[in-house]
């Protein structure tokens, strides 16, 4: 059988076309260090990228530099956890909607031998006022990430004013949740850490859950797609098939079953009112 050369070139056009469109099928989700570092990232791509052949390449960063990724146009979607700073992504025209996905909480580690004596105690902010007033040493990551934001609001509730309180034993690391865990596994520190990459750690030297169960420990993370209007190279349709994947019976049925040694990372709550 012969080709003409018309039909010939017509052939090789359509794929290059095709492997273009291919290479052009993935998307940049702007993220916490805590999805990547706790495995969850790890586990879910896969199964999201075999079901639709979307690649998701994720940038983990603090919440608030994540959302700064976004704001520039840099990222497709937005999946982060501090509802203050998404719902300002929106008002500002930077994101469409936010959807809720999941949860789990923050939890406060410390030293097992416990120099301020606030282990076993389910009140967060009377155990960062204790650590305060026996300036025992305390890691932050001090890197407007979501766990960060939330650390400072919980010691703005229990009336330490950090500016003036702050000293030799509260170390700003500027790091993301896994940096800031060894710095604190050095130090033997108290940290504020989310439960998922506290989960995954696997250098904790002498440290250990000191207080949790609080319910101002809760930690929700929330999905947004960058506004293709103000940023015309969002991949709206392919960002949009990862967040309807997130909330699917079949994405949420995926959070919930990412264990570390048979305990849940994360748990789904999409459509939650209020989450």
């Amino acid at each position: 059988m012969v080709i003409s050369r018309r039909a010939f070139i017509a052939t090789l056009l359509g794929l290059f076309a095709f492997a273009a469109s291919a290479q052009d099928r993935f998307i940049v989700v702007a993220s916490t260090t805590s999805t990547e570092q706790s495995g969850l990232f790890g586990y879910l791509l896969p199964l999201f990228e075999k079901n639709t052949g979307i690649e998701v390449r994720v940038v983990a960063l603090g919440t608030g530099q994540a959302l700064d990724l976004a704001r520039r146009g840099d990222a497709d979607v937005a999946f982060v956890h501090a509802r203050a700073a998404e719902e300002k992504f929106i008002a500002e025209g930077e994101g469409v909607t936010r959807i809720p996905v999941m949860y789990n909480d923050f939890v406060l580690i410390g030293p097992k031998s416990d120099p301020a004596k606030v282990a076993g105690g389910k009140d967060i902010v009377a155990a960062l006022k204790t650590i305060a007033s026996a300036k025992a040493p305390f890691v932050s990551r001090g890197d407007r990430s979501g766990t960060h934001m939330a650390e400072l609001d919980l010691w703005k509730a229990s009336g330490v004013n950090l500016d003036k309180a702050k000293g030799p034993w509260y170390r700003d690391t500027g790091q993301g949740m896994g940096p800031a865990l060894n710095t604190a596994a050095s130090m033997n520190a108290y940290i504020l850490a989310d439960r998922g990459t506290w989960l995954a750690f696997k250098n904790r030297a002498d440290l250990a859950i000191v207080v949790e169960g609080d319910k101002r420990l809760f930690n929700q993370y929330g999905v947004i797609l960058v506004n293709p209007e103000r940023h015309p190279k969002v991949k709206k349709e392919l960002g949009q098939a990862f967040i309807d994947w997130l909330v699917s019976p079949g994405g949420q049925a995926a959070i919930a079953s990412y264990k570390i040694g048979g305990e849940q990372l994360f748990f789904p709550n999409a459509g939650q009112a209020g989450a």
